[in-house]
């Protein structure tokens, strides 16, 4: 094979991964896990400490939805646009010591895992206090009253919660 050939090869194949890496939803960052060391405490006290786990969120920003001109405003619809944000809802668990008297029961475990959460900033919808152009008055603009707007804040996400009892560790 050409080094011609394998060259091209290789940039084809660079281009590739590149698309299929922006391709790829800020979601799917994920979380990183952060242990809480309460060892420590535990030996210290002697007294049996509860083991807690957290996820941290990773977020990403997106790109923002481009200006959309309106026939009449001398502005485009969304002056300041709204920044997308994807990642997801930090996630904990917690499994407790419980005493003996509740059954054959002595562990609680608590989980809330990590969740994709989709979110928008805020954003700014204004026009300016001219009118178009008028050809009556020769060419130049009328005056109007000016317009703003604040494009409230949007979340979506469904978060979930696991709680239960057992026994053994």
């Amino acid at each position: 094979m050409k080094s011609t050939t394998r060259g091209t090869l290789a940039a084809v194949a660079t281009g590739v991964a590149a698309v299929v890496g922006a391709a790829t939803p800020a979601a799917a960052v994920g979380t990183v896990p952060v242990p809480v060391p309460l060892d420590g405490v535990e030996k210290s006290l002697h007294v049996p400490m509860p083991k807690l786990a957290v996820e941290l969120p990773m977020l990403m920003p997106g790109a923002p939805e481009g200006p959309r001109y309106v026939e009449g405003q001398l502005l485009p619809a969304r002056t300041l646009p709204q920044l997308p944000i994807g990642g997801s809802l930090p996630g904990a668990g917690l499994q407790s010591p419980l005493p003996k008297a509740l059954g054959g029961f002595d562990r609680m475990r608590v989980g809330a895992p990590a969740s994709d959460i989709r979110a928008l900033a805020p954003g700014l919808s204004a026009d300016a206090p001219l009118t178009a152009p008028n050809p009556d008055a020769f060419g130049l603009p009328g005056l109007k009253l000016p317009q703003a707007g604040v494009l409230a804040p949007v979340v979506q996400g469904v978060p979930t919660a696991d709680l239960g009892l057992g026994s053994g560790r």
